[in-house]
């Protein structure tokens, strides 16, 4: 097996650069750097990375805490933290908080006695156990997909990284009220989540630029569950007055408001309009096809990895949110004709605090 001597009598540099190559705590040429890497690849050298973590204190590795796993929402931005991790030379540890507080502060506390370098956590909607863990052991970690509340002054407290959701809502409901749809449900988020709340926020706001009444009837809880939010559509379709469109504020909802429709044997658009915050591979296969606001889930996990390299490169920097735009996919669940393929357009713009 090659070892690092090798390594450095074929590449003709000592083996204290070929350390400082592999463990980055020395800039290097890049033509030696280069060479270095030419001599590991020829010899298939594979660093020890126990011996490297006890020299270096680093494991070159993440955790990543991320509940519903099988959503395809957070798979693809598994896949974003993955490929981001890959490409830095980090590895992941994966567990799931299942959204229970308790077993989130478990979880994160295993991930952390695994000496990982830093922690990516979508936090639930109760992290004030997760929140003191993390300070009390100053763990660089960023929150993903979810913000939590901010010091008094306005700053973040975490690093964090999620899209935009107040102004791409806002935009469906408007959407809505120019097709002439005067009673838009909501079938809203789990109850705590950040996400849920600015969602709701971007309903309201929508409503009040389109001039309509805001009725808290129409607001019912699909508590991020498909089959919650089957009970939800249920319940909003058998008011006196029912809605004549609706918007389902994530892709697992959207299912169950499906459901719900088939059951009553309601006809989309003809019968009820449906537009869905969540965009997901297969919602253009539905008939008709679904009106939908995309995430850029790939790269809020991306992101998510170089805002945390950010954190350990400079351990004293602010803390900064950053929002990434969604896109408003225009299909025919809202009513609308055929637009050509791909046609979407950004809500708005991503921002850096």
């Amino acid at each position: 097996m090659p070892t690092m001597a090798d390594v450095a009598r074929s590449a003709g540099v000592s083996v204290a650069t070929v350390s400082h190559v592999l463990n980055g705590t020395r800039p290097v040429l890049p033509h030696t750097r280069r060479a270095v890497l030419d001599a590991i690849d020829e010899l298939g050298y594979t660093p020890n990375t126990l011996a490297r973590s006890l020299v270096t204190s680093r494991t070159r590795s993440i955790g990543l805490a991320v509940s519903a796993i099988s959503n395809p929402y957070f798979t693809e931005i598994l896949q974003g933290v993955e490929a981001g991790a890959l490409e830095e030379g980090y590895s992941l540890l994966i567990a799931d908080p299942h959204d229970d507080p308790g077993h989130e502060r478990k979880v994160v506390q295993l991930l952390h006695e695994r000496r990982v370098d830093g922690m990516i956590v979508a936090p639930s909607a109760d992290p004030r156990e997760l929140v003191a863990y993390l300070g009390r052991h100053a763990v660089p970690t960023v929150f993903l997909d979810r913000v939590i509340d901010a010091h008094t002054d306005g700053a973040p407290r975490f690093d964090q990284v999620c899209a935009e959701n107040t102004d791409p809502m806002a935009r469906l409901v408007t959407h809505l009220a120019e097709r002439g749809h005067g009673r838009i449900g909501l079938v809203a988020g789990l109850p705590g989540l950040s996400t849920t709340g600015e969602r709701i926020t971007g309903y309201r706001q929508g409503l009040a630029a389109a001039g309509l009444v805001h009725d808290e009837r129409l607001v019912a809880p699909g508590n991020s569950e498909s089959a919650r939010a089957e009970r939800a559509t249920s319940d909003l379709l058998s008011l006196a007055d029912p809605p004549t469109a609706l918007i389902t504020a994530n892709n697992a909802m959207t299912i169950g408001a499906l459901r719900a429709l088939r059951e009553r044997g309601l006809s989309v658009p003809d019968d009820i309009a449906l537009c869905c915050f969540d965009d997901f591979a297969w919602a253009d296969l539905f008939s008709p096809r679904l009106t939908a606001i995309a995430q850029p889930s790939r790269e809020i996990g991306a992101q998510a990895v170089r805002v945390l390299l950010d954190r350990l490169a400079a351990p004293d920097r602010p803390a900064r949110t950053v929002r990434l735009p969604c896109a408003f996919v225009h299909r025919t669940s809202c009513g609308c004709p055929e637009r050509p393929e791909g046609a979407a357009d950004q809500s708005r713009k991503g921002s850096d605090s």
